[in-house]
């Protein structure tokens, strides 16, 4: 690469009879796309110029959230093409490397991480399931199961004491409660999955919605089992009072691979 020109990576993939089919995909700056092998694995990249895709130029982009949205739709393009053309590993929005050499000494170090991962996701395909507490739902939910073996034998007035007791209880409550529902909610979906993870809660400012958000995990799902874990997601949606799920999918399997970039 020349000295204006850094490495956008896009996806690590299988070496596919000796060359990855790329058509005539362009990236996140309009540029042509070509793959760097080191042994039986490729490495789809592009080249972008410094001055807009570098580590300090990026950190201004980011600010500009059309700007942002743009390159991550481009980049997401990429992605989701070679991931419909059979297994890849997705690489997160700005991985970037200095050069080809330094794209094949990752694809060198990190060999038998790919390798395992690659079979991890072949054959599956990534599915968000995001849990919301309604507060007042769920307190009620929760006072009346405390509340509902107490007062069955309790004159009138007691059984009301007994109720408001067990209600102020569950308003002091209601975050611990919200957070064991999640825990089981996603211990759940993992055993449906061949791999699960608790991503961090999304930001309001950042998705723009008020809902109290408890959960968002993400599944690695088999793609002959989708049906069974969808249905799974509606049947614990029922099961916890207070607690609404939200299934989002079909996604590349972004949250199941990781490199950091280097500095630019």
């Amino acid at each position: 690469m020349t000295a204006d020109l850094a490495v956008w990576l896009y996806v690590v993939a299988p070496r596919r009879d000796g060359a990855v089919e790329l058509g005539t995909l362009t990236g996140v700056a309009g540029e042509p796309l070509r793959t760097v092998v080191s042994g039986d694995l490729a490495a789809v990249v592009g080249s972008v110029p410094l001055d807009v895709f570098g580590e300090q130029p990026l950190r201004r982009n980011f600010e500009d959230l059309d700007w942002l949205e743009a390159t991550a739709r481009a980049h997401d393009a990429v992605v989701s093409a070679m991931v419909s053309r059979g297994s890849a590993l997705p690489l997160r929005l700005a991985t970037v490397f200095h050069d080809d050499n330094r794209v094949r000494e990752l694809l060198d170090e990190r060999h038998a991480d790919f390798d395992a991962v690659l079979k991890l996701v072949s054959g599956r395909t990534e599915w968000g399931v995001k849990a919301y507490g309604d507060r007042a739902a769920l307190t009620a939910a929760v006072a009346e199961a405390r509340s509902a073996d107490e007062v069955s034998n309790l004159s009138q007035g007691a059984a009301y004491l007994a109720r408001r007791r067990a209600q102020l209880s569950a308003q002091q409550s209601v975050e611990r409660e919200a957070a064991e529902r999640a825990e089981e909610i996603h211990t759940r979906l993992v055993r449906q999955a061949a791999a699960g993870r608790r991503q961090p809660l999304t930001d309001p400012a950042v998705s723009g919605r008020r809902d109290w958000m408890v959960l968002n995990g993400t599944y690695l799902v088999d793609d002959d089992h989708t049906d069974e874990f969808a249905t799974a997601v509606t049947t614990l949606g029922t099961e916890f009072p207070g607690i609404r799920l939200e299934l989002t999918g079909p996604w590349p399997p972004y949250s199941f691979a990781g490199v950091t970039r280097e500095p630019t």
